[in-house]
């Protein structure tokens, strides 16, 4: 039961972790995959994962102390550092998690910075090594806060809350760099990393947008925690 338990549990979701976790017991059941167990930041990523990031979107003081347990840098930033328009909300600089940023400060949410903490250690760390045989050196990334609407509306973006990543590519260790732009389409093992980079964020991250989305997003990765759900 304890090798079949994680794949049902994945195939039929969270309401079946609840259900699973209430039957068989609440210390049973994975934490990762088990909705009513705090989230841990070092955890494997689950079928509870996703819904637990949602969950702290409300308890910034919980989403701090997750980041501190983590042992991630970040600075808070002052209640006036937005604007009248994109007011900064209990907002942090981040200095340190997994691996540096081509572009700072990143100004960010705290559960932005968590879904980043896991997409990092989780997702590109072990992809990294497996596809590449690499570890990354740095993550290349167009920056995080920027006070502006989405591209063609009227409608502030979630980079206005900073509250949003674009992520541009990565550079390895060995001196390779991954490039959206370039190596999306790849056959080889930059378009294998890239993809599975892109489906792992579809795990944390509430909107994950890429080249298969639009031509707005031929060169990045677009990753917030705003209200919408969408993986393209």
């Amino acid at each position: 039961m304890k090798n079949t338990l994680p794949r049902l549990i994945k195939q039929l979701g969270v309401v079946a972790a609840v259900i699973l976790a209430i039957t068989i017991g609440n210390d049973y059941l994975p934490p990762q995959h088990n909705p009513l167990r705090p989230i841990n930041l070092n955890d494997p990523i689950g079928v509870a994962t996703g819904f637990k990031l949602a969950r702290i979107k409300a308890d910034t003081d919980l989403c701090y102390e997750l980041l501190d347990k983590a042992q991630v840098g970040y600075t808070p930033l002052a209640p006036d550092a937005g604007t009248d328009r994109c007011p900064l909300e209990r907002a942090l600089v981040l200095e340190q998690t997994n691996y540096p940023y081509s572009v700072a400060p990143l100004r960010m949410s705290c559960h932005q910075t968590a879904a980043l903490y896991i997409w990092e250690h989780d997702v590109i760390t072990p992809l990294a090594e497996e596809i590449l045989g690499s570890p990354v050196e740095e993550v290349l990334t167009y920056g995080t806060f920027s006070c502006r609407n989405i591209a063609g509306t009227n409608r502030l973006s979630e980079h206005g809350r900073a509250n949003a990543i674009d992520i541009r590519g990565f550079r390895l260790e060995d001196g390779r760099i991954i490039d959206v732009r370039k190596h999306w389409r790849d056959d080889g093992q930059r378009g294998e990393f890239l993809t599975a980079a892109r489906d792992g964020a579809c795990k944390l991250f509430s909107v994950v947008l890429g080249p298969d989305y639009n031509a707005a997003h031929a060169d990045h990765f677009h990753f917030d925690m705003g209200g919408g759900t969408i993986c393209r």
